[in-house]
């Protein structure tokens, strides 16, 4: 049955054998670990790492390709028909018995909400092999003081080890997407080395900082209600603004505002996916 791809749920079907050979290839599935895929769509990848694994999960949404996906794989794969962001990756990897590895082409209109949806299920992740739009993959791998550099930027780099694999023609999809794509590595098992002592904070004080972007950080923070007195006392020089600092310096300013969590966390502020 033929199928044609559904611009509400962003398909585009890789048609190329010679880059979804080379997907899993970097990949590197091992027969006993525990591969979930999202967006498997008709099959183009999941065939290749069924040669290595006896099984594996797929998260498929559409209501045509979630049953065909079943019988042309049969027992050798589970779906889970559903939207990936209604579906607990805790609960999977609880099922799987061992932390989940991650594989997919994945709607390009949900990649950041798919990403954070991935970070709010840590530990129960251990890495992901995941193609995106050029543009948001280079956000991800961005360094301070460029015009790429947000809030991506700093949760994916503290979260994990991202590392840009390769570009993937435009002519490897149907249709062909207006957008040129990359597949891009994010390996959980080494996030940033120095931790935030409290996470919540964290996030919030690098989404509060860049909600004002163009803003000096003495300003994000006086929107997060950080009163002056405890401004003068920070490390991190405060006429600098949010996209000039490092990881390592939101980590530190945050562990200096630790004690103000509960007031911080409290504030509502204007945030971006910078």
């Amino acid at each position: 049955m033929m199928h044609r791809a559904k611009k509400s749920l962003g398909q585009n079907f890789l048609q190329d054998p010679n880059v979804s050979q080379k997907i899993v290839k970097v990949f590197d599935p091992k027969p006993g670990d525990s591969v979930v895929e999202i967006g498997p769509g008709k099959g183009a990848l999941t065939a290749l790492l069924l040669q290595t694994l006896p099984h594996c999960t797929v998260i498929e949404l559409d209501n045509e390709l979630a049953p065909m996906l079943k019988e042309q794989f049969g027992e050798r794969i589970t779906v889970i028909h559903d939207d990936i962001l209604n579906v607990s990756l805790s609960d999977v990897r609880q099922t799987a018995g061992a932390p989940l590895r991650l594989i997919g082409n994945i709607p390009y209109n949900i990649t950041t909400p798919i990403l954070f949806h991935v970070i709010d299920a840590l530990p129960a992740v251990s890495d992901f092999l995941v193609m995106m739009q050029t543009e948001v993959a280079q956000r991800i791998v961005a360094k301070p003081r460029t015009k790429e550099y947000g809030i991506l930027s700093i949760l994916m780099q503290y979260y994990s080890t991202p590392k840009m694999q390769f570009a993937v023609s435009r002519n490897s999809f149907f249709p062909v997407p207006n957008v040129s794509s990359a597949i891009i590595h994010l390996d959980y098992t080494a996030p940033f080395p120095d931790k935030a002592a409290d996470d919540r904070l964290f996030r919030k004080i690098v989404r509060g900082t860049f909600g004002k972007r163009r803003k000096t950080l003495r300003n994000g923070l006086k929107g997060l209600d950080v009163p002056a007195v405890e401004l003068e006392r920070l490390s991190v020089d405060l006429e600098l603004r949010p996209e000039e600092l490092s990881v390592a310096d939101f980590v530190r300013l945050s562990n200096e505002l630790v004690h103000l969590a509960p007031q911080i966390l409290n504030t509502v502020t204007e945030e971006s996916d910078g």
